[in-house]
């Protein structure tokens, strides 16, 4: 092999793996099987491989080895009336969520802005994390008044779905106040929560629910491996109410 090593080995496994030959999900060699059979040294082999995880084309497992990314592409649907569980069903996709951690604490100056209550107001806080055919494709930090849902960790740790839990509450119907999406590198938690390189950007989800009446019951910020996920907004008429229920977890 000549100066290039590293990108006959990348190109070589990506073709594999784009005819097939290397099934989702399929365990590697390991690096020093690689490097016999391409005949070059283990910097060669590690660039490679390295390049290709943070292509979304490979993941790698400490202590477990390096797998071909089993990761489908979902056409995530934003419209009225938009659920997790259902976007996931149509697309012939098994639907999951696990809740990863949940706390009170305070609300901070901005929470308490975007919430309409009182600074320093108990809050619950809960990270969940959704998989799409059993990987994970997104982690959901969600923040809701605790005097609005007093055992909303709870139920939600229990699997209920955000709005079985506002319906619990006596609260029929809600939508999006306001949704922003922008695109950067996962933090180290992130990267590993998702099972993604850490430099494969990610997408960022910020939504704030309202009830019918306009008043704020929920914020949320997921996090979305972005080789794994592309959404389609719908464009609603003027007047029409935004989508809810997006993060339904």
């Amino acid at each position: 092999m000549g100066r290039e090593n590293w990108k006959t080995i990348h190109d070589q496994i990506s073709a594999d793996i784009s005819a097939g030959q290397l099934v989702p999900g399929a365990q590697l060699p390991t690096e020093a099987a690689l490097c016999l059979s391409f005949q070059t040294g283990r910097h060669s082999v590690r660039r490679a491989l390295a390049v290709l995880a943070a292509e979304g084309k490979l993941r790698v497992e400490q202590g477990r080895g390096t797998f071909v990314q089993a990761a489908p592409l979902i056409n995530y649907h934003i419209g009225r009336r938009t659920r997790f569980r259902q976007n996931l069903l149509e697309q012939g996709v098994a639907p999951a969520g696990e809740q990863i951690s949940d706390c009170l604490m305070p609300a901070p100056d901005w929470l308490a802005k975007v919430l309409d209550i009182e600074q320093g107001d108990c809050v619950h806080r809960v990270l969940r994390r959704g998989l799409a055919d059993g990987v994970p494709i997104s982690i959901g930090m969600s923040y809701h008044s605790a005097a609005l849902f007093p055992d909303l960790a709870a139920r939600r740790g229990a699997g209920q779905s955000i709005t079985d839990v506002y319906r619990a509450y006596g609260i029929a119907d809600y939508f999006r106040k306001r949704t922003v999406v922008f695109t950067r590198r996962p933090d180290p938690e992130e990267a590993r929560l998702l099972i993604q390189h850490p430099d494969q950007p990610v997408m960022v989800v910020q939504k704030t629910d309202v009830d019918a009446a306009g008043r704020p019951i929920g914020h949320s910020e997921a996090v979305w491996a972005g080789d794994r996920v592309q959404f389609t907004f719908d464009n609603p008429d003027e007047g029409q109410r935004a989508p809810k229920g997006t993060n339904d977890v």
